[in-house]
């Protein structure tokens, strides 16, 4: 028994330097995560770097992003900080350094802005009350299926119509939720992809969201604002005119791993500069593109797209000697190894009813073809 005692004691008396160390260890130090998620601010971002091959991509293309001949490129560093809570005052800052960066600076553009790599893509203040969102500064538009953000879309290259679209606005928006599945919005910004107006006269959006059954997702979009009137790459013209555009976009999930999609696009110009003869006329170009999105399997994801588009007042190109319609079709796959990382391939051709494509040595083509790669990570 005395034996017993003894070794209990012996043990008690090493049990207490133990423990006064382990209350006297120093708590763990929280995570950036932790800290940002306490506070209510979030931060993503992505990764999305490539490959692509173009023939007869040397000249005129229609695409936006992603008509390299030959050549890798890092398309897109995204990163997004906001603090939106669902009452009360809250912000938004999105930023997009990359190739793409390039081609989505609002006017007026900075110096070198050809080649710059680097774009303040959103950045807004926002305030939350009840059914009612307003945010006041750059925002993006609400025409289009396909966004900015290369997470947002299922192909690699961008439509037709999304380069046929503005890319941001620089104003104030408010969002009414009229229930859990009808919203309409409302705003007042300077027009397309513009931080100053060009001109003493705004444009005025409008919009209307609705789910009424839960696979079909309903997009309506309005924009009329006095605009420059001359076409995409000419110089900025003296004139301009009402420019008024129509975008609509329906969504339905038809089972769990089948999903279609469908845009129309419609948009006029008034007081438009004929490239021809300098003569104004009212500019219209409109266009059609469809989604079919299929999971093969939870890890592989097909998707095609389909798309017509017709220029035939040169709008949207400036070439009115030239091709004046064009079709594409993309078919994209996709490999999910994990939740944040995708590897894609797609094959895409363009093709047109006059030769405007040009090719490396010269000659002009109907169609334009690429193949192209991505790595998309997710963070």
């Amino acid at each position: 028994m005395k034996k017993l005692v003894l070794a209990s004691a012996i043990s008690a008396l090493f049990a207490v330097p133990a423990t006064v160390l382990a209350q006297a260890k120093p708590p763990a130090v929280p995570t950036l995560d932790k800290i940002l998620e306490a506070s209510g601010i979030t931060a993503t971002g992505y990764i999305d770097a490539g490959y692509t091959y173009t023939k007869n991509g040397a000249g005129f293309t229609d695409r936006v992003f992603d008509a390299q001949q030959n050549s890798f490129a890092l398309n897109q560093f995204g990163l997004t900080v906001a603090k939106q809570p669902k009452e009360g005052f809250g912000g938004l800052v999105n930023l997009t350094i990359g190739k793409d960066a390039a081609f989505i600076h609002s006017f007026p553009e900075p110096a070198g802005a050809a080649a710059a790599t680097f774009d303040i893509t959103q950045a807004f203040l926002q305030y939350a009350g009840g059914p009612l969102t307003v945010i006041a500064g750059k925002f993006t538009t609400l025409h289009g299926t396909e966004v900015i953000a290369s997470t947002g879309n299922m192909n690699i290259s961008r439509s037709i119509l999304f380069g046929s679209v503005p890319f941001t606005h620089t104003g104030v928006r408010g969002t009414w939720a009229l229930s859990d599945t009808f919203s309409l919005i409302a705003g007042v910004n300077n027009g397309w992809d513009q931080l100053t107006d060009a001109n003493k006269f705004k444009t005025v959006e409008l919009g209307l969201t609705a789910n009424p059954v839960k696979p079909l997702n309903i997009a309506l979009s309005a924009y009329s604002g006095n605009e420059n009137t001359a076409p995409s790459g000419a110089p900025l013209a003296a004139a301009s005119g009402t420019r008024t555009s129509f975008d609509l976009v329906v969504s339905y999930q038809i089972t769990d791993p089948l999903s279609i999609g469908l845009e129309y696009l419609n948009l006029s110009q008034d007081k438009f500069v004929n490239l021809t003869d300098g003569s104004t006329m009212k500019g219209k170009y409109s266009g059609f593109a469809g989604y079919v999105t299929y999971m093969i399997t939870p890890k592989f994801r097909g998707t095609l797209r389909l798309e017509s588009f017709d220029d035939k007042d040169g709008a949207r190109f400036g070439l009115p000697a030239t091709a004046q319609k064009y079709k594409e079709g993309t078919l994209t796959v996709a490999y999910l190894p994990a939740d944040s990382f995708e590897l894609r391939a797609e094959l895409r051709e363009d093709k047109a009813d006059q030769a405007a494509f040009t090719s490396s040595s010269g000659t002009t083509s109907k169609t334009m073809s690429s193949v192209a790669f991505q790595g998309l990570y997710k963070f």
